[in-house]
């Protein structure tokens, strides 16, 4: 396959990805301008981690949060950064990043997740959200005493 047909087949999975979150937008009613960004969980023996692809998106507008006791959200209404915006004679060929990129993912956490101790860092377009895990209670012995 050649150049011209290879990009033509990452343009055509890019085509399918937009329609196939559109399908599940209209499904979930989710608003069509809020991304969903790819995220991979990871559980440990001691925590919960989840990575988030962020690109673009500077730190300070990323927002993390928990919600109803156990409900992590990770949302962001920052503008996605442009290095040669506001360069005079600028003219975009081709234009699929959006300028403003809302997102939102939410994660229902479970029981033995730490909600007091969660931590978030953001790298190189991934922002890794840390839950602690509550340890496991050890089994309760209470003596009786035989009157």
């Amino acid at each position: 396959m050649g150049g011209i047909e290879e990009m033509m087949n990452v343009d055509q999975s890019n085509t399918l990805r937009k329609i196939l979150n559109s399908i599940r937008a209209d499904i979930t009613n989710e608003d069509k301008s809020v991304s969903s960004p790819l995220t991979d969980i990871v559980s440990t023996a001691k925590e919960y981690i989840f990575y988030i692809d962020v690109p673009g998106i500077s730190k300070s507008d990323i927002q993390v949060q928990v919600e109803d006791e156990n409900v992590i959200v990770i949302r962001s209404n920052g503008k996605r950064k442009r290095d040669d915006a506001d360069e005079k004679g600028c003219r975009y060929l081709k234009l699929e990043r959006s300028a403003v990129q809302k997102m939102m993912r939410k994660f229902r956490l479970p029981q033995d997740a730490d909600v007091g101790s969660i931590s978030a860092k953001c790298e190189n377009g991934v922002l890794t959200v840390t839950v602690a895990k509550v340890p496991p209670s050890k089994p309760k012995t209470v003596q009786v005493a035989v009157s």
